[in-house]
């Protein structure tokens, strides 16, 4: 199984996917870890990975068609079509992911722009865009409980 998980930078994909990986004995694969991997995108001057949609897409889905059990993980992975079999969207109260950000020492920018994307729910915008069917988790204050749920998911598409 080939699962993509996505959402506003923040909420808890990262922990998700690395919790799920570990219980289901699959491989996780982080989109910036991948980009940098394959010299997939360049540095801007504020030191973020810029990364060109249709190059990662390209990369990506060929990358795919090599493995089975594999989580892939990004926040800009919602803006792409891959070849995958389940496709989760971790969603966040926009005031909780703004106490989130503040805690990691996000410059203001970058938490307004990010809690504007929440508000404005931009990835669940662009997954309706990208792919047929795709399901939703809030993200929990408990990750063990964002973890059951989203393996209760895993387990019913089985």
């Amino acid at each position: 199984m080939k699962i993509l998980i996505t959402g506003t930078p923040g909420c808890g994909k990262t922990t998700l996917a690395k919790g799920l990986a570990k219980k289901l004995k699959f491989e996780c694969i982080n989109e910036k870890d991948f980009a940098l991997k394959n010299s997939i995108g360049e540095f801007n001057e504020e030191n973020e990975l810029e990364i060109p949609i249709k190059l990662f897409e390209k990369k990506m889905n060929n990358f795919l068609k090599t493995k089975k059990n594999i989580i892939i993980e990004g926040h800009t992975l919602c803006e792409m079509k891959l070849l995958v079999d389940l496709v989760i969207l971790i969603k966040i109260d926009p005031e909780e992911l703004q106490l989130r950000l503040e805690q990691r020492n996000y410059a203001d920018l970058k938490i307004m722009d990010n809690v504007f994307c929440e508000g404005i729910e931009y990835c669940h915008k662009k997954l309706k865009k990208n792919y047929k069917k795709f399901h939703i988790i809030e993200s929990k204050n408990n990750p063990a409980l964002t973890l059951a749920e989203a393996l209760f998911l895993v387990n019913s598409q089985k």
